[in-house]
């Protein structure tokens, strides 16, 4: 087994913008450890996909654990699995706090921590966290409290990690976008959405991709959120 090349551990990578992540890495000759609860087998040798709920700690120990045994290292880790929920706050319900809970931050935790230890051990490393542009600039007509509460915490969590981490070769970077344009958005909503950002449009899975692989190959950049939402962060419009 060569270790020579990089690994990127990638989480909900399944579709959307983890699927463009795979492919984003991939095409910078990465190999790539995938992870969703619905991921399929690869039959690529770059490729190990592992399914299961990233919040449970088995789970994580398998990812990381599959990356080491197979490729024998891991230099990136993207949290991108997420689940976003929009209610009036009054509204939520325990199940849906519970929800967001789990893989929004208790996932983000148990991988995060065992790539960390990983990166220790080989000297350096990176993580990159997807958040959401709704943490600093919120909609009157999105309600997102719970995304704004771990989201949030992401958001913040990036720059503690960023600093705590800075002198061990392991930079934390954050990526927040606006809306963007997968499979979770049903066509008849997208004229609706693209009004959310005042470049009037909705963002593209490759715009996403750019900017996490622009982290990545940025070596003096940690404890940066990068915001890639038509200029939805730079205030009202």
């Amino acid at each position: 087994m060569s270790t020579e090349r990089k690994v990127a551990v990638i989480t909900g990578a399944s579709q959307g913008i983890g699927e463009g992540l795979v492919r984003g890495f991939l095409d910078r000759g990465y190999r790539v450890v995938a992870n969703s609860r619905s991921i399929k087998p690869d039959a690529s040798a770059d490729v190990l996909a592992v399914a299961g709920d990233i919040s449970d700690p088995g789970v994580a120990d398998r990812v990381i654990g599959g990356a080491v045994e197979k490729f024998g290292r891991v230099d990136t880790l993207v949290n991108n699995a997420g689940s976003f929920i929009s209610r009036p706050f009054t509204e939520y319900t325990e199940d849906d706090f519970a929800a967001m809970l789990s893989v929004n931050l208790t996932g983000f935790f148990h991988v995060s921590q065992r790539a960390i230890r990983r990166m220790l051990a080989q000297g350096g490393g990176h993580v990159v966290n997807l958040t959401t542009t709704l943490v600093g600039q919120p909609f009157k007509g999105v309600p997102s409290a719970l995304a704004s509460l771990t989201k949030g915490g992401l958001d913040a969590v990036t720059r503690s990690l960023a600093i705590e981490y800075a002198d061990r070769g392991i930079r934390v970077n954050a990526v927040a976008p606006g809306v963007i344009k997968t499979p979770m958005h049903a066509p008849e909503t997208h004229a609706s959405l693209a009004g959310l950002h005042p470049m009037g449009r909705m963002g593209e899975v490759r715009e996403v991709v750019e900017a996490v692989l622009y982290l990545e190959s940025a070596a003096f950049v940690t404890g940066e959120t990068l915001h890639v939402d038509g200029g939805a962060h730079a205030g009202h419009w």
